[in-house]
């Protein structure tokens, strides 16, 4: 058979990466430092990317973590920041001293390979911006050690400045030295609400109470004092944020903690957007933090490794350091033994006891998606945001009548709703939008119906995008790549009869 080769098709005219390297780190966390410094004492050209210092117009959007607007005047001024993040990570400047070429305040915020139904690529390529331009890079091996993300869970007041997430505090006080509060109230007591705790306290800011919802502290609290058996009623706060929470025993005794910060610290969730948009499947797993890559550390696409939090991987920064050096070498072709994590601890669980207690406790009013102002009743009623208008026939929906045709699915009920479409891309609400949607249902946990990430995995300016150059090859027949029938009429079928049937089929004009 003979192939016809359609001088419009997009096949060959995507351009060519503006650089090539050996080896690509996404991640400057103990896993991507590790992994550098491995691949660095082999001998080889290593680049190493991070998006932090993030911009402060980010931070805003609480992306990529829950910054919950506690962040000082710090974040206006990105040399300084840099700075301290180099002089508070030491193994960066060691990546520095070994050779590698380090990035700070690049983002990555896109990678295609070529696969099935995506063959026109000329190679791999790995999407950056630094918030002036958008470029590619073109990789021989790629390793994404992406951390992870705040799990954000809503309640009463959650929408007040000073309620943020724990990888957020984290950042602001060991990475930035910029956090804004002094007195702070922790939900959660596992590992990390404990480790989040101890934080605090070795950097002088008060820690006035650890809220448990369960009966029993998650963790070996030590001299800590948690508050077990206890819910979240709300924050409550002026106009510069959080002032108080108010919390309630089992037996419905309410008091007042005074604050000035909220640190959601139940759980945090694997960064796997990069790995997602590649090709790489997904699958759920409770102990290992919901949707996560299968296999883990290790190599999960060709060319792709992943290590560190992005795995699911917790616990102390020793173990995610050597965990990354050995992908690194894994990845060199060279013999390693993957440090052997277990946990027994199931994550997506904990998320559940802690949303079904924060869903007791606070009116359905209460936004699930602050961006778009979708309320839990709007989500549940599958209702647009209040902002928008609603016509007679919506009323009749909710998520009941979609369950009729089947389990729930988190696509459709964004798009619906439009829960996960604003700027922070769903950062604050895509884990309680699947467990809401899983209780409604009264699925488990681990069928909580998941959204999916696309390109841009990061919020970036059109102006940035818009600055990449296409060439004419690019430019020329854009509108024929898509091949809608009902939609366009191929530029070869233009003047001819075969133009003619086509127009009599759809009943109009089919092409501009």
């Amino acid at each position: 058979m003979t192939r016809i080769h359609d001088p419009y098709a997009i096949d060959g005219k995507i351009a060519a990466p503006d650089e090539l390297h050996d080896i690509v780190i996404v991640g400057a966390g103990p896993a991507g430092l590790g992994a550098a410094l491995e691949a660095a004492r082999a001998g080889r050209q290593v680049l190493l990317i991070d998006e932090h210092p993030v911009p402060a117009v980010l931070a805003g959007h609480d992306v990529p973590y829950w910054f919950g607007a506690r962040a000082t005047a710090a974040l206006q001024a990105p040399e300084r920041l840099i700075e301290t993040l180099v002089e508070n990570e030491p193994l960066i400047a060691d990546c520095f001293e070994a050779g590698v070429d380090v990035r700070l305040g690049t983002t990555a915020w896109g990678l295609w390979r070529n696969r099935e139904a995506c063959g026109a690529l000329p190679r791999a390529m790995l999407g950056l911006s630094d918030g002036q331009k958008a470029w590619t890079i073109g990789y021989e091996r790629l390793v994404l050690a992406t951390g992870a993300r705040d799990c954000a869970l809503a309640f009463a007041g959650w929408d007040l400045h000073g309620v943020m997430g724990a990888l957020a505090f984290d950042t602001l006080v060991r990475r930035y030295d910029a956090f804004a509060g002094r007195r702070v109230v922790i939900l959660g007591s596992g590992a990390l609400a404990l480790d989040t705790a101890h934080l605090a306290l070795e950097h002088g800011i008060e820690v006035a109470a650890l809220i448990e919802v369960r009966d029993a502290a998650q963790g070996d609290a030590g001299g800590l004092s948690v508050l077990t058996g206890h819910s979240v009623l709300r924050a409550e706060g002026g106009i510069d944020g959080v002032e108080r929470v108010i919390v309630a025993s089992a037996d419905g005794a309410e008091h007042g903690i005074a604050c000035d910060t909220v640190i959601m610290a139940v759980d945090a969730v694997p960064a796997i957007e990069l790995a997602e948009v590649a090709g790489a499947s997904v699958v759920t797993e409770p102990l290992r933090g919901g949707a996560v890559i299968p296999g883990g550390a290790g190599e999960v696409l060709p060319g792709i490794w992943l290590a560190g939090a992005a795995t699911g991987l917790t616990g102390s920064r020793a173990a995610a350091e050597a965990q990354g050096r050995a992908v690194m070498a894994l990845a060199l072709g060279q013999e390693a033994m993957l440090p052997h994590i277990s946990d027994d601890f199931d994550r997506m669980a904990y998320r559940s006891d802690w949303l079904r207690a924060l869903v007791a406790t606070s009116p359905d009013t209460t936004l699930v998606c602050q961006c778009e102002e979708v309320s839990r009743a709007d989500l549940i009623g599958v209702q647009p945001p209040q902002y928008l208008s609603r016509s007679a026939h919506m009323a009749g929906r909710s998520l009941c009548t979609l369950l009729e045709d089947g389990p729930p699915d988190a696509e459709q009920v964004k798009r619906l709703t439009r829960a996960g479409m604003g700027p922070c891309q769903g950062r604050r609400c895509r884990e309680q939008v699947s467990l809401l949607l899983a209780m409604a249902a009264n699925l488990p946990p681990k069928s909580a119906p998941r959204g999916n990430w696309r390109v841009p995995v990061r919020p970036v300016p059109l102006g940035v995008m818009a600055d990449w150059q296409e060439n004419a090859a690019m430019r020329a027949g854009w509108d024929v790549w898509f091949g809608i029938a009902t939609q366009w009429i191929p530029y070869r079928d233009i003047g001819t009869e075969e133009e003619a049937r086509k127009l009599a089929t759809i009943g109009g004009s089919g092409h501009l």
